[in-house]
């Protein structure tokens, strides 16, 4: 059995570029500051130096050419990495992940696929602002045909970032940018994760709950405090919401009786109501009390850093709504 060794998540994305850029010549990296200068978060430093400015290299300002130029490269044959600067700046972009990335293979008789991934970093981090510091998953989880990961450890960043450069299908590869200099182990070697299969942090008998990317860690700090308690919460990271892992969910619901969604986005419109939806259409009976959503509060995202810790929730917050919950319902 291979060993493991502690990477940052940053660090952890790094090494699975190289090991790709190394293993298969059809990858390239491209978007803007991805070159030389390494990206705005450090995740591509060194590469054009060690790959050359032909496989890793700058774009200019527009979205819209880096994931449009990706599409192209993508059905020309090559497998693109396209990183945008913020995930905010998708938007810009969204005709061609949308209408083109995502139903390309769809509207040409699945005669031709998209191996491209779209690499985002998001989250409420840093003073950023509104325009910086938003999650819009929810923007994408119909956006048929096209898959949304989102790792939460060090060892996911590179298991699923190698597994969706792989991927016949594009990938939208959200990064949380709290978590580019947390650290853990990676194991050593060859190292590959599947798309759209659950990780189970922790086993509990009272309430299922699903939590993924930062909300992960959140989850599980919540989790730890509550075992003191006496409630046993089982942790659940989907690793992404498209593939989506729901029947990891509904068999954690048939054991627990009681589920809880933890999500950094706004609560209306959000994930938690559609996952909650699923699980009640085809769970109901086996609720003992109506499922719960613990998200960000709707509105902007504040410049401020101490409004800005305001807006998700913290462990502390989510120690309070599963406790409740859980002993409202025994």
């Amino acid at each position: 059995m291979s060993g493991f060794k502690t990477l940052s998540y940053r660090a952890a994305l790094r090494e699975a570029l190289i090991e790709e850029l190394e293993r298969d010549p059809s990858v390239f990296v491209m978007g803007q500051d991805a070159g030389p200068f390494g990206g705005v978060f450090g995740v591509t430093k060194g590469l054009t130096e060690m790959f050359g400015v032909e496989r890793v290299f700058d774009t200019p300002i527009s979205e819209a050419l880096i994931v449009g130029g990706g599409v192209g490269a993508a059905l020309a044959g090559a497998r693109p990495v396209v990183e945008l600067q913020y995930a905010d700046f998708a938007l810009i972009a969204m005709d061609e992940i949308v209408n083109k990335a995502a139903k390309w293979r769809f509207m040409h008789g699945g005669g031709q696929s998209v191996p491209l991934v779209i690499r985002a970093p998001e989250g409420v981090v840093g003073g950023l602002g509104p325009e910086h510091s938003q999650s819009l998953a929810q923007y994408f989880w119909s956006s048929f045909g096209l898959k949304v990961a989102m790792p939460a450890t060090p060892a996911d960043a590179k298991g699923m970032l190698k597994s969706a450069i792989r991927d016949d299908d594009p990938v939208l590869f959200l990064e949380n940018k709290s978590l580019y200099n947390r650290r853990g182990p990676v194991p050593e070697g060859e190292h590959l994760v599947p798309l759209g299969v659950a990780s189970t942090w922790r086993a509990g008998s009272d309430v299922t709950v699903v939590a993924w990317s930062r909300m992960a860690t959140v989850a599980a700090k919540a989790a730890e405090v509550l075992a003191g308690q006496g409630v046993e919460c089982e942790i659940i990271d989907p690793r992404g919401i498209s593939p989506f892992d729901l029947d990891a969910i509904l068999a954690s619901v048939e054991r627990t009786g009681r589920l809880a969604v933890v999500h950094e986005g706004p609560v209306t419109g959000g994930l938690g109501g559609e996952l909650i939806t699923q699980v009640v259409e085809r769970r109901f009976s086996a609720l003992k009390a109506a499922p719960i959503r613990i998200a960000g509060a709707d509105t902007y995202v504040p410049q401020n850093q101490d409004l800005e810790g305001l807006l998700t929730p913290d462990a502390d917050a989510v120690t309070a709504a599963l406790a409740t919950l859980v002993q409202s319902s025994r």
